[in-house]
């Protein structure tokens, strides 16, 4: 196959999948990794992707959900900071809800040995607190997303239903001043509706990057959200909008 038609195939499968993997293209496509690695270098030249360690994904579009194992390897250092900040307004005793966002896979890292109950519908979270002894972890059923490695459906909806929780910490795909807080996959969209409303208070937790963008499925307003905890400084114009709401603005100094 010349590379030039092994490029449009990627573009294809990615328009399909939204994220693809170094190694699975290197399958699919009887060539090495490296060469892979070239084609996607040259495609993020061209616009059409961004690459991450591993793989690549389409951003900007108004439905792309990107698969959790390359979402991991997105804003690292971003979503340390992020996870550092919230781990300091959990208090022993409290129950909190994180949902399927990598960003609350990292807080989960930094509460792994505190007293806590926590609701999640992340198997990534749940398989990493499992043996956490002073956790006590409550999941959240449903039908196995393979994409976010969480449940989703009308049954973790029924599930998260029946408890509320202290603090919830949610995170989205975009966030407009306009069309509010969206997320690409509508099933994740209604889980995280359900946190904010069985919440006592709410933690939208965000990159920088998801400002200024609308994605498929609404989540909810800004006036939901109790807090927001951002990686960077936020611009005059959302910091406004934030304290208009009554919206607690937790983010790195200057």
């Amino acid at each position: 196959m010349l590379a030039i038609t092994r490029k449009e195939k990627i573009k294809e499968l990615l328009a399909e999948k939204k994220s693809v993997t170094v190694a699975e293209l290197a399958k699919m496509f009887n060539r090495t990794e490296e060469t892979i690695r070239r084609d996607l270098t040259q495609l993020e030249a061209e616009g059409f992707l961004k690459r991450i360690y591993g793989g690549a994904y389409i951003e900007d579009i108004v439905q792309s959900d990107v698969d959790v194992k390359l979402r991991e390897k997105i804003m690292v250092k971003d979503k340390e900071i992020i996870a550092n900040e919230c781990a300091k307004h959990i208090m022993d005793g409290e129950s909190i809800f994180l949902d399927a966002s990598t960003t609350s896979l990292y807080i989960a890292t930094k509460i792994k040995n505190r007293r806590l109950t926590v609701i999640t519908n992340s198997l990534k979270i749940a398989n990493l607190l499992s043996a956490a002894e002073s956790i006590r972890l409550l999941m959240i059923g449903g039908i196995l997303d393979n994409s976010s490695l969480s449940f989703v459906g009308k049954n973790a909806q029924a599930d998260m239903m029946q408890y509320f929780v202290d603090k919830a910490f949610i995170s989205c795909r975009s966030i407009h001043l306009k069309t509010g807080i969206t997320d690409s996959n509508e099933q994740q969209a209604e889980v995280r509706k359900l946190a904010i409303k069985h919440s006592n208070h709410v933690y939208l937790v965000v990159d920088h990057t998801k400002f200024d963008k609308t994605s498929f499925a609404l989540i909810g307003q800004i006036d939901e959200i109790d807090t927001v905890v951002v990686n960077r400084p936020l611009p005059p114009e959302w910091v406004e909008a934030f304290q208009a709401n009554n919206v607690n603005i937790i983010q790195p100094e200057n």
